[in-house]
């Protein structure tokens, strides 16, 4: 039985967020909307309409190229693709060939602790088809997506596993997420995966025949098909057989690939460059403008958050997972510089921010509160004025009206009781109310100390500083 290596690329097709279509001024949303409704004659392709690139999704693609270290290029150009489905009004689409905008970049993944760098070949545009609703009898066509402004991005073929394509794809979304220029939403179809991979024997450099895995929609289905598509080729070679050049698609309800087409090459597209359009020249000073408008990166500010937080590696992952979560964490621990510390900021937003905000449903921008007023109910707890199960109590309030934590304190008689002299009383009384775990305890039962604070909390209603509380019932029963 021969050993096999899986050599696999990735052409991840991202739909970008503009007002617009790509060569048309037809609404580029289209998800809910009724079949057909945002479509013009260039669209339809109309005889006589003419497309207009959209200088947004120029700037939206070039921006994405920064981000993942391409080089820009000044001069691209548009070609047409030519094939024939139902979902294509024009009989060909409108992409980038020979002259794309961004080729030659690089992104930075982590497998299981190990860092790997995965070339980009390109990074170019085009616009996307309608869509397909197969029924009994024929299909249906919905042409509200086509021409809608697609991003495409090829990857060199240096992914080694599922596991490699899974963290690679996650961390596309992630920073497109953060630069603002798609949803990325793979359920909604603004992002949809094609793997191209072959095996190769482990001691030989000669790969073998190439298969695509087309219009992978989740993650899941990325690692399930790359994961069944290994295994289906080691077998067939094991076996004598040949790995065929097709494509295939996957079948999520049985868990496999299957053949939809033999595969097209380059030739078949019969690529030549738009007549319609001009070739594309970009403005140096505005490619250095996209340059400066970069956000810091997640896998940047996860690095920073841990060298200059000291935050776990997981905290500074979960943390920096979505853009508007880090720059509220990062706006709290501004607000609260002198206050509170930067891992118990950490700690309540993984906490109990994220938990409210996945629960509800809502985003950043919604919560009814700002970082200052999450600052200082952390400062609360962490200055002993309020103990933790009060500071979620407030959190609560906060959450739910918006209101200070200091005035919901008041108001709700929440502030922790922190005088000596008080909870020394509470503490004679539940020393006294409980003698035989008091002398468990000065027989060397440690454990019992937890069940007595927890009485001196419940007389305090809940208002004693439990530090000072297990503090003070060690004195009493060492005395």
């Amino acid at each position: 039985m021969t050993t096999y290596e899986a050599i696999i690329g990735m052409e991840v097709h991202i739909e970008l967020q503009t007002q617009s279509k790509m060569f048309c001024a037809c609404p580029a949303s289209f998800f809910g909307a009724a079949p057909n409704i945002n479509t013009c004659p260039t669209c339809l392709a109309l005889p006589g309409a003419l497309p207009v690139i959209n200088r947004q999704a120029v700037a939206y693609t070039a921006l994405t190229g920064l981000a993942l270290n391409c080089r820009i290029h000044r001069r691209n150009v548009f070609a047409r693709k030519n094939y024939f489905y139902p979902d294509l009004p024009k009989g060909y689409q409108i992409s980038q060939y020979e002259l794309p905008l961004c080729t030659d970049g690089a992104l930075d993944i982590t497998v299981a602790g190990a860092g790997k760098t995965v070339g980009i070949t390109r990074v170019h545009l085009e616009e996307d088809t309608g869509k397909l609703t197969h029924v009994s009898g024929g299909s249906l066509v919905d042409l509200n997506r086509a021409g809608v402004p697609l991003m495409e991005i090829v990857s060199e073929p240096d992914i080694r596993s599922a596991a490699e394509a899974y963290a690679y794809v996650s961390q596309l979304r992630q920073i497109v997420r953060y630069l603002g220029v798609s949803s990325g939403d793979m359920e909604k179809g603004a992002m949809r995966c094609e793997v191209n991979l072959s095996l190769k024997p482990v001691d030989s450099e000669v790969w073998g025949t190439k298969v695509e895995v087309k219009n992978l929609n989740s993650f899941r289905a990325v690692r399930n098909a790359i994961t069944w598509e290994i295994a289906r080729q080691t077998e067939t070679l094991n076996a004598g057989g040949q790995v065929e050049q097709v494509t295939m698609g996957w079948d999520e309800t049985r868990g496999r690939t299957v053949v939809q087409r033999s595969k097209e090459d380059a030739h078949d597209y019969r690529y030549f460059p738009e007549p319609d359009l001009p070739p594309l020249n970009l403005d140096p000073v505005r490619i250095d403008e996209l340059a400066d408008s970069l956000p810091e990166l997640p896998a940047a500010k996860a690095a920073r958050y841990r060298a200059t937080w000291q935050l776990s590696a997981q905290d500074a992952a979960l943390l920096t997972e979505h853009r508007d979560r880090a720059e509220y964490f990062e706006a709290a621990v501004a607000a609260g510089a002198d206050t509170i510390s930067a891992r118990a900021a950490a700690n309540w937003m993984t906490g109990e921010i994220f938990r409210r905000l996945n629960e509800s449903g809502i985003a950043v921008a919604d919560i009814k509160f700002p970082p200052a007023d999450f600052a200082r109910l952390i400062a609360l707890v962490e200055t002993g004025k309020i103990n933790r199960q009060a500071g979620k109590d407030v959190l609560a309030g906060m959450w739910q009206f918006g209101a200070q934590p200091d005035a919901i304190v008041a108001a709700k008689g929440l502030k922790q009781i922190s005088d000596s002299g008080a909870i020394e009383k509470i503490v004679t009384q539940v020393i006294a109310e409980n003698p035989d775990p008091a002398a468990q305890f000065r027989a060397g039962k440690e454990k019992v100390i937890g069940f007595l604070v927890g009485q001196v909390m419940r007389h305090s209603r809940g208002k004693a500083n439990p530090k000072l509380a297990e503090a003070a019932l060690r004195r009493k029963l060492a005395s």
